[in-house]
């Protein structure tokens, strides 16, 4: 039995509350959690002193594009549509399978680094099978956990093309979980999203849609609603601009949102909507969605949750909409989010001696979450694995990776 100790540290726990537990040790065996206390007793077991650091679950991202990280900052100054056309019409056309394998490979460790230990990838960089297996070989080659949507551009308006869909089912496995990213009532003609629920149904997996008030659909869960295509296993993204009784039918279908308010606030897709959704009853998952436009680290959107919130959610609520309500929008929330024993080992910890944290111990919920960076964390572990220890990803290809992103932003700006 393969055994992790994690000595004294003062633990944030998320279930059934948020809570600081202080002076207490996690117990790891075969890459799951095995015991929280104080004072464990235990022989056999590597030991990882965890005075002087906070532990808590790793942060569960429930909407990104990870192909997108060679494209950071290239949409900062623009709207919704200037970044469809610019990224997804533009860059995204000249995308080579080894420049999807490169952002997803760079994409995924910046995750981990960051103490994101799961991550949706909304994959819409689709152009061949060979594009698909290259953004999946470097999801399992990164060490993350990540629910894998297989989709096509959004800028098509077309189906999810079903053989692919199947690939992705066949070759995924361990840490890797797919979902159909459709692209949905909002953006596509009814027979589209028909088409892309109906093979979710055959194949049995949930769905992720970008959705919200459009030309195309100015109330598009009614319109699921009127096609009988309401169900509990799909992630809605953004809907800011979505009227209560939109809300309301994702909250009676059991359904969950993913937000990404900082994103949402530059390109202009309406007031933050997290607030209305607690209201609704809705799950709330919480996302960075894409580095062309705001930071990759979970810490960065907590704050935006906090700062855009007025008042609308605590500290505690946002830290745990970063972790265990993320993982119950994904349907994992009986594997992470928490420190419940049983629950995979995806856990983080971070130096709270570190002039940024240092002073915070008065409240540690509220100091992760409105202070620290991913600077501070020491350590990443996923389903036990150290990802990250010592304040260095431990990837053996970090450099060439690094070399591959360059060589793809190179790329793409000069076509």
């Amino acid at each position: 039995m393969n055994r992790l100790l994690l000595r004294g540290g003062l633990v944030i726990d998320t279930e059934p509350t948020v809570t600081v537990h202080r002076d207490t040790d996690v117990l790891i065996e075969d890459g799951r959690i095995a015991a929280v206390g104080a004072g464990l007793e235990v022989t056999d077991a590597e030991v990882i002193d965890a005075t002087d650091r906070i532990v808590l679950p790793g942060f569960v991202d429930t909407h990104r594009h990870l192909w997108e990280t060679a494209l950071r900052g290239t949409a900062v100054d623009t709207d919704l549509m200037g970044y469809i056309e610019q990224v997804l019409s533009g860059y995204g056309g000249q995308y080579r399978p080894e420049d999807v394998a490169a952002g997803n490979l760079a994409g995924a460790l910046e995750c981990l680094d960051a103490g994101i230990t799961t991550v949706q990838d909304y994959s819409h960089v689709q152009h061949s099978r060979e594009h698909t297996d290259a953004a999946l070989d470097s999801l399992v080659s990164s060490g993350i956990r990540a629910v894998f949507g297989y989709g096509q551009s959004a800028t098509l308006g077309i189906a999810v093309d079903p053989a692919g869909m199947r690939h992705v089912v066949d070759r995924v496995s361990g840490l890797i979980t797919p979902a159909v990213a459709a692209i949905g009532p909002a953006f596509a003609p009814i027979e589209v999203t028909r088409a892309d629920w109906a093979l979710a149904a055959e194949l049995g997996l949930p769905i992720v849609v970008h959705i919200m008030s459009s030309p195309v659909a100015t109330h598009p869960l009614q319109l699921l609603q009127d096609e009988g295509l309401l169900r509990s296993d799909v992630l809605y993204v953004h809907g800011n601009n979505l009227p209560d009784s939109e809300l309301k039918l994702i909250a009676d279908s059991g359904a969950a949102v993913a937000v990404t308010p900082a994103v949402e606030a530059r390109m202009e897709m309406g007031d933050q909507l997290t607030g209305r959704l607690k209201a609704a009853g809705v799950t709330t998952g919480l996302g960075i969605d894409v580095v062309t436009t705001v930071p990759g680290d979970m810490f960065n959107a907590m704050r935006s949750v906090l700062a855009l919130g007025y008042q609308t959610l605590t500290a505690a609520e946002v830290l745990r909409i970063a972790t265990l309500e993320g993982a119950r929008a994904l349907g994992l929330a009986d594997q992470i989010g928490s420190l419940r024993p049983g629950k995979q080992a995806d856990l983080i910890l971070l130096r709270a001696s570190d002039i940024n944290l240092i002073g915070g111990l008065h409240d540690p919920i509220a100091t992760v979450a409105t202070a620290a960076h991913p600077g501070n964390i020491d350590t990443v572990l996923v389903a036990g694995k150290a990802v990250k220890r010592n304040g260095q990803l431990l990837h053996p290809a970090l450099q060439s990776t690094l070399a591959a992103v360059r060589s793809t932003a190179e790329h793409v700006h000069a076509a």
